[in-house]
């Protein structure tokens, strides 16, 4: 048994995409363009830590609507900042 697949015609470029698409994409270079707290180099850091602390973690951050990155960052900074 053969499985056929079609594919259908190419988009056409002369369409504009839509306003909200422009809008989010200016978002983003206005973010970028913003410089960074610390505007230095980054390193990462890899660590394993048990099932259930990770699901905590996780858990918290969702409800704050914050990164788990960004909270582990900020509490190695409160414990290691050498600046």
């Amino acid at each position: 048994m053969s499985k056929k697949v079609t594919i259908g015609p190419r988009p056409s470029i002369a369409a504009a995409p839509p306003a909200e698409a422009d809008a989010w994409v200016g978002a983003g270079a206005e973010k970028a363009a913003e410089p960074r707290a610390a505007d230095v180099k980054m390193k990462r850091l890899t660590i394993d830590i048990p099932e259930g602390l990770h699901r905590a973690i996780k858990s918290q951050c969702a409800m704050r609507g914050t990164k788990i990155a960004d909270e582990v960052r900020d509490l190695l900074i409160q414990k290691y900042d050498a600046s």
